[in-house]
């Protein structure tokens, strides 16, 4: 007689969220090492400047060649105020480390990078002539987002909350956490660099691709817990 027997698998290192992590952790303390000139002229440089990459009187898929589209990707490192980028990577960080588990580290740096490109690229579209820059990787957290929405639609987070002297470990449904995520992009649009020119479909854009690239790798996802 053969018994099957179950084998733990070996946990996988993640490695795309914490590189992410990094990657603009070193990118706003290099801004803001430089003087104030200096800085907004990068932002200006390197952010997602619509009437810089779009000129709406002109055709636009001749304009999707310009090799000036490529601020639609270094716009996603580009954080001003440490309250806007902790608030960016304290969310990436709770939903994308579960959302990476279940992609795998490549799939996922794709979901995030490509999430964030698209995301910029819909809220420059919807802004066309704006001279504000589109900075910060609010867009490709959206994707992230939608795309553990698409995984766990019935997931429930553990969080520990201070309470008094103690600290509480409680667990609340994703979907609280997204709204909060939601309530804060609204304050940062309000307080940041952004003059609450509030790019609403650059993170609705980012959210519903993380939901059609789950959906789409679900045969993936499930060859590579098999295999």
């Amino acid at each position: 007689m053969f018994v099957h027997v179950e084998t733990r698998r070996r946990p996988r290192w993640l490695w795309a969220t914490l590189l992410l992590v990094i990657v603009c952790v070193v990118c706003f303390v290099g801004l803001a090492m430089i003087p104030a000139p200096q800085r907004i002229a990068l932002l200006l440089q390197w952010g997602t400047v619509p009437a810089n990459i779009f000129d709406a009187r002109e055709p636009l898929l001749p304009q999707l060649t310009d090799p000036a589209l490529l601020r639609l990707f270094t716009a996603l490192f580009i954080h001003v105020t440490w309250l806007h980028l902790l608030g960016n990577l304290l969310f990436l960080v709770i939903f994308g480390l579960p959302g990476e588990r279940a992609l795998g580290s490549w799939r996922f740096l794709v979901l995030f990078v490509v999430g964030g490109v698209v995301a910029n690229l819909i809220g420059a579209l919807s802004l066309a002539g704006v001279r504000l820059p589109i900075i910060g990787c609010s867009g490709a957290v959206s994707a992230v987002v939608g795309a553990y929405v698409a995984l766990f639609p019935r997931a429930r987070l553990g969080l520990v909350l201070p309470l008094g002297l103690y600290l509480e470990f409680v667990r609340v449904p994703a979907f609280l956490l997204i709204g909060i995520w939601v309530l804060l992009q609204l304050l940062f649009s309000y307080a940041g660099p952004s003059y609450g020119a509030y790019v609403w479909w650059a993170h609705i854009g980012g959210f519903v691709f993380g939901v059609g690239f789950a959906l789409f790798s679900r045969e993936a996802i499930a060859r590579r817990w098999r295999g």
